[in-house]
């Protein structure tokens, strides 16, 4: 019965909505009437160290992959009864632990939308940032879907730390890479001509000399869909000065492998139709 009324709430309740809470509200104790509180606070508990001793050694991440589930269930509105557990996770010295919260931070800020998303998500989000790769790579593979949720503004903030995304504990870790390369093609989009250009540019243009193959094929789609972004912008200098480096910096190079790489981004931008032909001519 409790099961089918919870999940009758679920159904029922308006997820889209927007609230935040007063400090009077906040500091109210974790009692909500969705789930019988006797089982919120079983599930609360398993932050707690001894759990770990007495239970199982991974409570704490069983915790945390439920947690968007449990935030889901309870909606926005109760989120201040997982406020603390949820803080409590994300500094947790276990970097599993971390890690499961970093590839569900995204999911968890379409649940609580943008006012609490901006005020909570955001510092842990930047704490993941700094982490290990094991972490990184959680918000790094949903990137672009974390940064849409935010304003403009502080999405912008973001773009000087893009490139700390090229260093790796481990230089051999070539998916992080490759990975970054198909977050940039996506973050286009969210980004204006000029912060594409600025910011953007010079992270593809490093991924296009990697040494993993791999990764320098994602990258020519990235090039090649940012000449087809910043010659569809109002300012046209842009994509010319972004073809002029190109053949700067690939075409004209003394390795061969700078001039094939020129190639393949003409021949990407080619079959992709990124450019007028007699533009690309």
């Amino acid at each position: 019965q409790s099961m089918d009324s919870t999940l009758h709430y679920i159904h029922d309740s308006d997820l889209s909505t927007n609230s935040s809470f007063s400090p009077e509200e906040e500091r109210k104790s974790k009692v909500q009437d969705v789930v019988p509180q006797a089982l919120l606070d079983q599930y609360l508990s398993m932050t707690d160290p001894s759990r770990a001793q007495t239970v199982d050694t991974e409570i704490a991440k069983h915790c945390a992959y439920s947690l968007p589930g449990v935030a889901l269930t309870l909606g926005r509105q109760n989120w201040h009864c997982l406020k603390d557990t949820y803080e409590t996770l994300a500094s947790d010295m276990q970097w599993k632990v971390r890690r499961t919260l970093a590839f569900s931070i995204h999911e968890l800020g379409v649940i609580l939308g943008d006012q609490l998303t901006a005020g909570d998500l955001v510092p842990v989000f930047n704490g993941f940032l700094k982490d290990l790769d094991e972490v990184r790579i959680g918000v790094l593979k949903h990137l672009h879907d974390f940064l849409k949720l935010l304003h403009v503004d502080k999405r912008r903030e973001y773009l000087y730390q893009l490139h700390e995304f090229l260093v790796t504990d481990n230089s051999r870790n070539w998916r992080f890479r490759a990975e970054l390369a198909e977050q940039l093609i996506l973050l286009l989009d969210l980004y204006s001509a000029r912060d594409i250009y600025d910011y953007l540019r010079p992270i593809a243009f490093s991924l296009c000399a990697d040494k993993v193959s791999s990764v320098r094929w994602i990258s020519y789609k990235l090039v090649s869909e940012m000449v087809k972004k910043l010659y569809m912008a109002s300012t046209p200098t842009f994509v010319v000065d972004l073809m002029n480096e190109l053949v700067e910096k690939f075409c004209r190079c003394h390795k061969w492998s700078g001039r094939q790489t020129f190639v393949f981004i003409c021949q990407t931008i080619s079959e992709d139709d990124c450019l007028p032909m007699d533009q690309f001519a």
